[in-house]
């Protein structure tokens, strides 16, 4: 796209974290579109000192009161990652979704931005292969439909790093030592989880580097004793860790320690992207993966077994709206009031043991437990349950296999 292709904008909010490529594509906006630039940082817990951004941005000529930096940790795990552990969300098998949960939250606080200053577009820095330039766009426009969405990575000129460097160096735009060669490979970090990509990582024959992993030790090095810990659940969300309440945020951040000492919470994944191709990924969610084990638990003794299976049988359905961007659909919406309504009875207290890499429920207890200790015995137990009823209750289910072996004993199928 042209300059002269390009529809005029007058004020463009940039989802912006304060790195060298959202720095280019700040001044490449103020250059190419003549915009006034906003910038929104979202600190979601990805352990980095935001400061440093608002420092950059008026380095760049952003103005004082153009400059968003929103603690959106609590929001993020109260409104999204709890809601989404409710339904034991996982990917293909395998993923927690850590870093499609956190596209609906910048979407949303991004178009919040947008309306509160005037603007009339929004930009993000994902790039033209991957998943998140779906993810943000859909946001946008569920949120605001008529909104204009820039994304540089699809419109720019630039072929290569070298490329990149060189209009940063003309700009005036600080370069750290680190970034004059390519990285050994991305990551993308939040409260949940953090993941890695690219580069050393693309081929999945080769086994990761072990410096690749940031939030966990490895099961190997992990102590020798087993970590016992308990979660308290209300409603489905977790709310105490051996007896101390915490907020959300600081719950997720107990657990991550948690997982993080006993090297819980890695995986190694081939995925597929919903634009198409497959790609590699180290994703590391240590509270996370001692949630969805925890949260099962619990669920094991409070949900009855029709809920649990429907449950089952649509979180995959739900697993991929959240990984395609459609978190504001109604479908998902339609979906998480079944699931949310799944929760009434989920309260209660389970019992956890981590131990080199390994999450294990050894205990759970509920005021509203479904187990009765007393129907499921061995021993002399229940009158609500006489085990010659089992022989009329097989027999029926065994009714149509019994017509239909007969069937085809006589006609020889």
């Amino acid at each position: 796209m042209t300059a002269t292709d390009r529809p005029p904008v007058k004020k463009v909010v940039l989802a912006y974290s304060g790195g060298l490529d959202t720095s280019i594509i700040l001044k490449w906006l103020q250059t190419e579109y003549g915009a006034e630039v906003v910038t929104f940082t979202a600190d979601l817990g990805q352990g980095e000192e935001l400061e440093p951004a608002r420092k950059k941005a008026l380095l760049l000529g952003i103005k004082p009161e153009n400059i968003f930096i929103e603690d959106l940790r609590e929001e993020f795990v109260r409104d999204f990652v709890f809601p989404m552990f409710r339904a034991n969300t996982v990917y293909e098998g395998q993923y927690l979704l850590g870093t499609s949960i956190a596209r609906p939250l910048i979407a949303k606080t991004q178009i919040d931005i947008a309306r509160k200053v005037g603007a009339d577009a929004v930009c993000h820095g994902a790039t033209g292969k991957g998943n998140d330039q779906v993810r943000f766009e859909l946001g946008y426009y569920a949120l605001e439909p008529d909104i204009h969405v820039i994304a540089p990575w699809r419109e720019w000129d630039f072929k290569s790093r070298e490329a990149l460097l060189a209009f940063a160096e003309a700009h005036q735009i600080p370069i750290a030592k680190d970034k004059r060669g390519d990285a050994p490979f991305s990551v993308d970090a939040n409260l949940l989880h953090s993941s890695s990509e690219g580069k050393v990582l693309e081929d999945p024959a080769v086994e990761a580097p072990e410096f690749v992993h940031m939030r966990t030790i490895s099961p190997e090095d992990a102590p020798d004793k087993a970590t016992v810990i308990t979660i308290d659940y209300e409603r489905g969300d977790p709310v105490a860790i051996d007896g101390e309440r915490l907020s959300p945020a600081a719950l997720l951040t107990r657990l991550n320690q948690l997982g993080h000492d006993n090297g819980v919470g890695r995986l190694d994944l081939v995925e597929n992207r919903f634009v198409g191709m497959k790609s590699r990924g180290v994703y590391e969610t240590p509270g996370g993966t001692i949630m969805l084990v925890a949260h099962r638990g619990m669920e094991s003794i409070t949900l009855d077994r029709g809920a649990m299976h429907l449950k089952d049988e649509l979180m995959p359905r739900y697993a991929g709206l959240i990984y395609n961007g459609f978190w504001f659909a109604p479908e998902r919406e339609m979906l998480q009031a079944m699931i949310d309504k799944s929760q009434e009875a989920v309260t209660g207290q389970v019992r956890v043991k981590l131990y080199k890499g390994n999450v294990s429920v050894i205990g759970r207890t509920s005021p509203y437990s479904l187990y009765d200790q007393d129907l499921v015995t061995f021993e002399e137990g229940a009158v609500a349950y006489d085990q010659r009823d089992a022989a009329g209750f097989i027999k029926l289910n065994a009714l149509r296999l019994r017509v239909l072996a007969n069937r085809n004993r006589r006609d020889g199928v």
